[in-house]
């Protein structure tokens, strides 16, 4: 036993390595065969991922195939359908297609009168600057012309140069007299000057205002309008060219005052120069219109007038009669004639003359004014004959004036501040000769202290458009601590006597008419 015990203990455990090496070649060939499985499996993956991507294309092919004929089908199945309507009923369809074609050609007809406007409005605005160009160089052809042939006889040369300098590139005249004699010291564009006359525009509110102060509408105390509310008293209302104001007040007054004061003052009559062919311009004998008070419609006026009238406020109320003198012993030995009296109490002419002050110190004409001249004076800008009228009607010193310069220039861009603009260049010229004999007017007129106050300032472009035709009423008066103190007269307090005469005030010879012939021959004096 012993010896078979070893035996079968060698076979026992060769069975058991055999079945161990069984199990772990079937573990093995398991393992690989899973391997192998899992390599087909991923081998297999891409081909079955593109065969589905196909099976796709081609599923959506066919739903847009199906779409397609689904549309087509019901294309034209809808023509069939219209088809089979024109087929039933031909006059509808023949109105289907004819209204169509009449929306077309209604559109077509818009788009082309939208062009065509265009085009007309295009070339009207160019006509219309070819036109106004065309303006605009005739009358600064005829200023030149015009000046070409002034006679300037008697004339004082540097004075008429200085005139033509000041004038400069504006189309219009400048007349500059002696305002207390009536001597012409030049006439630049005579033509103009004398012969023809134009709107005085806000000119005419020194009209107004004279009349309605005599006539009791406007308070000599305080520049109130009677029985209205104003923003303005008078002396800034003419500053500042206020045509509300003026207005208010002329319609209260009335159209045939206007015209009775308008008279008194010398327009719508000839001043009586030695100038052949002089005009004697308007008055608005028939219309009532509020605006012959502040733009001066219906009524024309000329240079020359306008100098005399200025010369008329300021000088005591005496028209001189304006003469230029021909020869050498009437200039060395002048006379001063008078072509009449105002007719006017001096306070109500007179009263207006601090709203000239205040025209050239912080109005409407202070562009380039020499503020140490004294100069007063009324600026007006309005339309008339095709074109911008500026105008400015002035005297200085205000004192005792010793000149009376008046300004009308004509263009697209003419306005009163330029005439006033060219005066000043005149006074400046002038300015050797000019004395201030007394510089404050309020204690030498009314018996009035001066005060100092703070510079009235206006918004610029509002105040220099204060009296333009289109603005009806100047609202923006803005008061602003200035940079400096000026002396500005105020309205006369209610007293007995507004009004100190002087012997500035009595004329120097009694009034006379002096009338001439055309050949200025046999010269009549009447009293």
């Amino acid at each position: 036993m012993k010896l078979m015990f070893p035996k079968l203990s060698r076979v026992s455990s060769f069975f058991v390595l055999v079945v161990v090496a069984i199990l772990l070649t079937g573990s093995v060939s398991a393992q690989s065969k899973k391997a192998a499985a899992a390599k087909k499996a991923v081998a297999k993956k891409p081909a079955t991922t593109a065969k589905d991507a196909k099976k796709d294309r081609d599923k959506a092919k066919a739903t847009a195939k199906a779409k397609q004929d689904k549309k087509e089908k019901l294309t034209a199945k809808t023509k069939d359908t219209k088809n089979d309507k024109a087929k039933k009923d031909p006059k509808k369809a023949a109105e289907s297609k004819a209204a169509l074609a009449e929306r077309r050609r209604k559109e077509a007809e818009r788009r082309a009168a939208i062009i065509a406007e265009q085009r007309r409005r295009e070339q009207a605005r160019r006509e219309a600057i070819a036109r106004k160009a065309a303006v605009e160089n005739g009358l600064h052809i005829e200023t030149v012309a015009n000046i070409s042939k002034d006679n300037t006889e008697g004339e004082d040369l540097n004075i008429r140069n200085a005139a033509i300098n000041a004038l400069g590139g504006h189309a219009g005249s400048v007349v500059v007299m002696e305002a207390q004699t009536g001597k012409v010291l030049t006439i630049v564009n005579q033509d103009w000057a004398i012969r023809s006359t134009i709107r005085p525009c806000s000119t005419i509110k020194l009209v107004t205002g004279v009349a309605a102060l005599n006539e009791g509408v406007i308070s000599k105390e305080d520049g109130s309008v009677r029985n209205v509310s104003t923003r303005r008293k008078l002396d800034d209302a003419i500053a500042f060219s206020d045509n509300a104001y003026f207005q208010r007040a002329g319609v209260q007054m009335g159209n045939a005052k206007l015209v009775e004061y308008g008279q008194k003052l010398g327009l719508g009559q000839q001043t009586g120069v030695n100038l052949e062919g002089e005009a004697a311009g308007r008055l608005p004998f028939s219309n009532s219109n509020a605006r012959i008070y502040s733009h001066g419609d219906d009524t024309e006026v000329s240079t020359i007038q306008l100098a005399v009238m200025a010369a008329a406020i300021t000088n005591g109320g005496h028209r001189v009669l304006p003469r230029i003198p021909r020869k050498g012993v009437e200039n060395a030995r002048f006379q001063t004639f008078y072509k009449a009296n105002v007719d006017v109490p001096s306070p109500s002419v007179r009263r207006v003359i601090p709203g000239m002050m205040g025209a050239a110190e912080y109005g409407t004409a202070r562009r380039n004014m020499n503020q140490t001249l004294g100069v007063a004076g009324k600026t007006g800008s309005c339309i008339d004959k095709g074109s911008w009228v500026g105008l400015f009607a002035s005297v200085a010193p205000i004192e005792q004036p010793k000149y009376a310069v008046a300004v009308i220039t004509r263009g697209q861009r003419e306005r009163g501040r330029y005439a006033a603009a060219v005066a000043a260049q005149v006074y400046n010229a002038l300015a050797g000769n000019i004395v201030r004999t007394d510089r404050n007017l309020a204690q030498t007129e009314f018996k009035i202290a001066p005060r100092n106050v703070a510079v009235t300032k206006v918004d610029a472009r509002l105040a220099e458009l204060a009296d333009d035709d289109e603005a009806d009423e100047t609202d923006a008066a803005v008061t602003v601590a200035g940079d400096r103190n000026v002396i500005i007269v105020p309205s006369a307090p209610p007293q007995k006597k507004l009004v100190t005469k002087t012997a500035d005030s009595r004329p120097v010879f009694p009034p006379v008419v002096i009338t001439y012939d055309k050949d200025e021959k046999g010269k009549k004096q009447k009293p």
